[in-house]
């Protein structure tokens, strides 16, 4: 195997980890629905990685020092965006009203480079068929359209029909989020603490 080769291997491990770590100090927003911003950022660290590989003729240092200071304009920014809603206004965009009383906007529409069809395909993945039945929908700083029915429209839930919810199985009342007693068929002795129970009780 040859020096550059394995250069090239060792290179591509550290560069996985070191995104790896970055990302993560970076934040979970950067997993979610990504900002214009966020693309761009996304496009320079894949760049640079690719580049930090494929050179292994230039010192490391001349791609994972950029990269780290990517990582920290991301956190400097994403920290001043929390302060300022001018700054996160212009970093990452304002959500704008798109349609308004199953009307809409159309100068939204014209900012915002998109047409009808656009409009159409979002609504239909949000199970409305007729542009009327729109109360107001919201066009996101991601993309996304947050649509909100007519009251008339809006899908029934249980507390709407006032019926009394099912007895429990068990002589424990949970509340909140699910708790995993086992996990990796190990059994979690802190989710029993958290009901108020122990191995006996599970087991029996």
């Amino acid at each position: 195997m040859s020096v550059e080769l394995v250069t090239i291997l060792l290179r591509t491990l550290f560069t996985y980890f070191f995104l790896l770590v970055l990302l993560r100090l970076m934040g979970k927003r950067e997993m979610g629905k990504l900002s214009v911003f966020d693309v761009v950022i996304s496009i320079m660290l894949a760049e640079m990685a690719v580049l930090a590989i494929e050179n292994v003729d230039k010192p490391g240092m001349n791609f994972y020092l950029p990269m780290v200071l990517i990582g920290v304009m991301e956190i400097a920014l994403a920290y001043i965006s929390l302060k300022s809603k001018k700054v996160r206004d212009m970093v990452d965009g304002s959500a704008e009203l798109i349609i308004e009383n199953g009307e809409i906007r159309e100068e939204v529409l014209k900012r915002n480079r998109m047409n009808l069809d656009d409009v159409m395909v979002h609504l239909r993945q949000k199970n409305i068929k007729n542009l009327a039945d729109v109360e107001f929908a919201v066009l996101e700083p991601t993309g996304q359209i947050s649509v909100f029915p007519k009251f008339d429209h809006l899908p029934v839930t249980r507390g709407d029909t006032k019926l009394q919810p099912p007895r429990p199985v068990s002589p424990v009342t949970f509340t909140g989020l699910p708790i995993p007693l086992i996990m990796d068929g190990k059994i979690r002795d802190e989710a029993l603490r958290k009901i108020g129970q122990n191995k006996f009780w599970l087991k029996k």
